[in-house]
């Protein structure tokens, strides 16, 4: 039974990356804390581009963020005490409780890895001790037996811990089965005993067509199927990397006629692409990702996104002849982070590609940037505007310029061209904030001949919505007294 009183802790590992292992533990977060549950998420090792702040100007994984906020906490370090921000195919910045300790090879990290192990357990001791239930999320697959000696984020963390665990499996790419069954049999003997249910994710079509598949896998390994997750067509949630972008933000209502084409630059080490959830819920608004010049077109406004790689993207940019393509388009501009970095005169990087001093866009004249070694990890707050820097390039721009109103920032933040055309901003999450979203959208709309009519959408409790359907859908097609019983194993 789910209530007061309930303790203990749960892994939840995935067959694949992306097969629904953070949606699964936020609905597991939001069911247990409407219920009166006190509840914490936590991964030991995360890797993603799109992070998040807590108050105290620490950087963790999105995704845990996002669980925190379904368990009406406010996130912090504990819950993902190591973060691997990719800055090539082969290296990713380490970023080791909120704070970067340097930028690591998939090797030197491998070699890395045994110091930090102590630490991510420590982090969840301290996370067990202070919440009744940890819900604790695993990475990729834990059956990669290639990494299993060195492993600190899948099942040796649940059997260290002493908890249960539950693979999650996606229906909808095919195998399923396989995929369960394959996982299991690969383990090792004291990584398979933590293992003590499956849940099938995102399946379409009528139940009855599974007939006694589930009775035939649990007979083949043992290992029982504790409920089969419905495709949630129409859900978001704050995603991790850029693979969520296959699936779109849903609006808030029905779409309008003429709405505001909003194109996102899809950079290849883009970052934070979550700035742009909150205008995709606007009825009136439309957001594609391009990452080709054909593919821009004519549209209302262009969004230079966050990337851990400036420089390197903004010579992809300029190889692809992107850049002509938006100046041909008309489009008014707007650059987040490494993408206000861009449109300035010069990046100084002797930091993240070590490439001296480059030429930017010009597109903000005298805005000019300079790298540094410290990272700005900082949240602001605001009336009418408000966001979080997450940057290592400093910005410096004309006096008088900044446009986004913030009450610890005397002339505002950001810079915009004089025509009005080009603008940018350090700060992500800006447009969380409905007031100055509405007002930022009823501008452009004003600027390109269009009409805007605000839908009154809370971006706040659109998100809590969607983890309260996640958690609905799990209360209804999970075997709920299966899964207590785990938990309280832990």
């Amino acid at each position: 039974m789910i209530g007061p009183g309930l303790c203990g802790a749960l892994h939840v590992s995935g067959c694949t990356s992306d097969a629904g292992k953070s949606t699964v533990v936020a609905g597991l977060c939001r069911l247990l804390a409407r219920n009166g549950v006190s509840v914490a998420p936590f991964k030991s090792q995360n890797m993603a581009l799109n992070s998040f702040v807590t108050r105290t100007g620490d950087e963790i994984g999105r995704a845990q963020g996002a669980q925190a906020l379904a368990a009406g906490l406010e996130p912090e370090v504990a819950m993902n005490p190591i973060l691997l921000k990719p800055t090539g195919e082969r290296s990713s910045q380490v970023v080791v409780m909120g704070q970067p300790i340097g930028v690591m090879s998939a090797v030197e990290y491998h070699e890395h890895k045994p110091q930090l192990r102590s630490l991510a357990l420590d982090a969840l001791a301290g996370l067990r001790e202070r919440f009744d239930v940890v819900l604790c999320e695993g990475a990729g697959s834990p059956a990669e037996i290639n990494l299993l000696d060195h492993d600190i984020v899948n099942l040796s963390i649940a059997r260290d811990g002493g908890m249960r665990s539950i693979v999650v499996g996606d229906i909808d790419r095919g195998g399923v089965f396989a995929h369960l069954f394959g996982t299991v049999a690969l383990l090792p003997d004291d990584l398979r005993s933590t293992v003590g249910g499956f849940l099938i994710n995102r399946f379409r079509g009528d139940p009855t067509l599974l007939g006694d598949a589930m009775e035939q896998l649990e007979a083949a390994c043992g290992v029982p199927t504790l409920g089969v997750l419905p495709m949630l067509d129409g859900m978001w949630l704050d995603g991790e990397d850029s693979v969520a972008l296959g699936v779109p933000v849903p609006s808030a209502g029905p779409p309008r006629a003429d709405p505001l084409d909003i194109v996102a630059i899809r950079l290849p080490q883009l970052s934070n692409y979550t700035d742009l959830d909150a205008l995709a819920l606007e009825p009136g608004v439309s957001v594609r990702y391009v990452a080709d010049a054909a593919s821009v077109g004519r549209p209302d406004l262009v969004v230079l996104p966050g990337s851990k790689a400036t420089v390197a993207d903004l010579s992809w940019l300029r190889k692809r002849g992107i850049d002509a393509a938006i100046e041909a388009s008309g489009a008014e501009v707007l650059g987040i982070c490494a993408g206000y970095q861009m449109l300035g005169d010069s990046i100084r990087d002797d930091v993240e590609s070590c490439s001296g001093e480059v030429a930017g866009l010009a597109w903000l004249p005298g805005v000019v940037t300079a790298f540094d070694v410290d990272k700005v990890l900082r949240r602001h707050h605001g009336e009418r505007a408000g966001g979080y820097q997450i940057h290592h390039g400093r910005v410096t721009g004309p006096a008088g310029t900044g446009w986004v109103p913030l009450d610890d920032c005397e002339r505002g933040e950001g810079t915009v061209r004089s025509d009005g055309r080009v603008r940018g901003t350090t700060l992500h999450g800006l447009f969380e904030h409905d007031s100055f979203r509405t007002g930022f959208l009823v501008d452009l709309a004003g600027r390109r001949g269009k009409r805007f009519v605000p839908a009154g959408v809370d971006f706040a409790s659109a998100r809590l919505a969607r983890f309260d359907a996640i958690a609905d859908a799990v209360e209804t097609h999970v075997d709920l007294d299966a899964l207590v019983g785990l938990i309280a194993q832990g």
